[in-house]
């Protein structure tokens, strides 16, 4: 019996995404960050965002110098990196390498939301 909270450790959190302010980003009209889990949830190793981005706003540019990743819950645009543009929708999953500097832009005309799970440190962009 017991888990992690009986062994003395950081208990297991349970909430809705709702109840996590939508924060604006500065610099990125039109775009919010939520931040899920951080090191303010006492999470160790990962961090958890939720981008909200309206239809025509984009993110800006940001290089980061450790992996990370996205899964899109709704909305259409595209993440523009090295590579050149690449086309989203609802369920694509996108790996972004250390040392590229993806941008994402909502070419739809509903808002386009995804979940960025990257390592702790936090990307110092916001």
């Amino acid at each position: 019996m017991g888990g992690a909270a009986a062994m003395g450790e950081v208990a297991m959190i349970v909430r809705n995404y709702r109840k996590t302010r939508a924060a604006p980003v500065v610099k990125e009209p039109g775009v919010t960050v939520r931040w899920l889990v951080n090191e303010m949830s006492d999470a160790p190793n990962f961090a958890m965002r939720l981008y909200e981005i309206e239809p025509g706003a984009t993110t800006s540019t940001c290089i980061h110098y450790w992996e990370h990743e996205v899964f899109v819950l709704s909305g259409e645009g595209i993440v523009a990196g090295g590579e050149g543009e690449t086309p989203l929708a609802q369920g694509d999953v996108v790996y972004v390498p250390p040392g590229e500097h993806p941008q994402f832009v909502n070419w739809g005309d509903k808002v386009l939301r995804f979940l960025m799970v990257l390592p702790m440190p936090q990307c110092p962009c916001l």
